[in-house]
């Protein structure tokens, strides 16, 4: 499925971006590059040139942004701080009695949660408040020109070349994120093309200025990513004493009732409202943080955005909009005796030696982990899960 890219939740003008300046350098790029793959598509020059009017130099908030996306750069309680937020949660339990009748249309016709829809349209733009004013064609020529996503604006480009060539939207006013993420639920163009539906049958699939179009969107995506009605995401669950940590992960997956015999269960009581709901245990912020029990719904929402936060962050926010409560377990801290440099180290001989961290960018999430008990495990050590001087002096000497 297609992976896609948060808007965000910094705001642009806070970045102190300096006045623009021509560049006859990203001119020339724009015209010996850029316009021979529109010609390729075959997108006419007359497009191409409203496409890029007065589009002469690239923009370096968009180069900073791209290198500093919250839900992977910052901590799991941090981001969540930001994500779910009391009038976020208030403005979603009103939109449920507001938008009843269209949610309710839409859960019936695709089967995805409408508390999920909202969390989505919540942490995306603001319920349609902050969709984004940035110019997508520069933005996505300026992630052509330099920085490490090269691929990602080549991609987003031509997809975008065809939303306009469509005449979806005016090449005047096709604006969203840095990223070039589009309209209520922040769909950026190639998801577009691959999932954009007009529910409200006036022959234009616009995200941009219908919720309606723009949630039946969304709850299309999710659907084709797998979610699976009547199951939740997840719960958050408490481990047992003597709970083996080495099942921790997500290549031990098993039905919630299973979890239970096993000494898993729901933080607040009780048993799981899906005892046969397939899931695994995650660790989003270290063993003495949060548990939860996450299902393929929750990889549905990692689809619409890779990252465990975020997909953590949407859910939580359905769940608080549908009336529950904040998350019970505290928030470690992480403040690991690593330099930035050590936990780089750290995630790169891991993922040399077999195990996924997720990356090898300095932040610990669930990945790195799950990939610091599995060395532990294997290497006969504690599994305490702490990613210390002493595991990388343990790592370096390998298994």
């Amino acid at each position: 499925m297609l992976r896609r890219l948060l808007v965000s939740l910094v705001i642009p003008a806070l970045l102190g971006a300096a006045p623009a300046q021509a560049s006859p350098e990203f001119e020339a790029f724009i015209q010996s590059s850029l316009w021979p793959i529109a010609k390729g598509q075959g997108i006419s020059r007359e497009l191409f040139d409203r496409a890029f009017a007065g589009i002469t130099d690239p923009d370096p908030t968009v180069l900073k942004l791209a290198d500093n996306q919250p839900e992977f750069t910052s901590t799991t309680s941090a981001y969540l701080e930001k994500a779910v937020t009391a009038p976020r949660i208030d403005t979603g339990k009103q939109k449920l009695v507001d938008d009843g009748k269209l949610l309710d249309a839409i859960e019936n016709k695709y089967g995805v949660d409408r508390r999920i829809l909202l969390g989505i349209w919540g942490i995306e733009s603001n319920f349609g408040k902050d969709k984004g004013s940035m110019k997508v064609m520069r933005s996505l020529a300026t992630l052509m020109y330099s920085g490490p996503r090269k691929a990602y604006g080549r991609e987003q480009f031509i997809a975008a070349l065809k939303i306009l060539q469509r005449g979806v939207v005016s090449p005047e006013n096709f604006v969203g994120s840095w990223a070039a993420a589009l309209g209520h639920t922040q769909f950026i163009p190639t998801s577009y093309l691959a999932f954009a539906v007009d529910w409200t049958g006036d022959g234009v699939k616009d995200i941009w200025n219908s919720r309606e179009d723009a949630l039946a969107s969304t709850a299309n995506y999710l659907a084709k990513a797998g979610w699976r009605q009547g199951e939740p995401w997840g719960w958050e669950v408490t481990l047992s004493k003597d709970f083996n940590r080495g099942l921790i992960g997500r290549a031990k997956w098993r039905s919630a009732a299973d979890w239970a015999k096993l000494g898993v269960t729901p933080v607040k009581g009780g048993e799981f409202s899906v005892p046969d709901a397939q899931a695994f245990v995650m660790i989003p912020q270290g063993i003495d943080g949060p548990k939860f029990l996450v299902t393929h719904n929750f990889m549905a929402i990692m689809d619409y955005n890779l990252s465990h936060s975020y997909a953590l962050a949407v859910g939580h926010l359905g769940d608080r909009i549908k009336g529950g409560g904040p998350i019970v377990a505290a928030w470690p801290d992480v403040s690991y005796d690593l330099t930035f440099a050590q936990r780089v180290e750290l995630q790169r001989r891991l993922t040399a030696m077999g195990y996924e961290t997720g990356g090898s960018d300095g932040r610990f999430g669930a990945r790195t982990y799950e990939a610091v008990l599995a060395f532990q495990k294997k290497a006969g050590l504690p599994l305490d899960g702490n990613p210390s001087a002493k595991l990388l002096e343990r790592v370096r000497k390998g298994t």
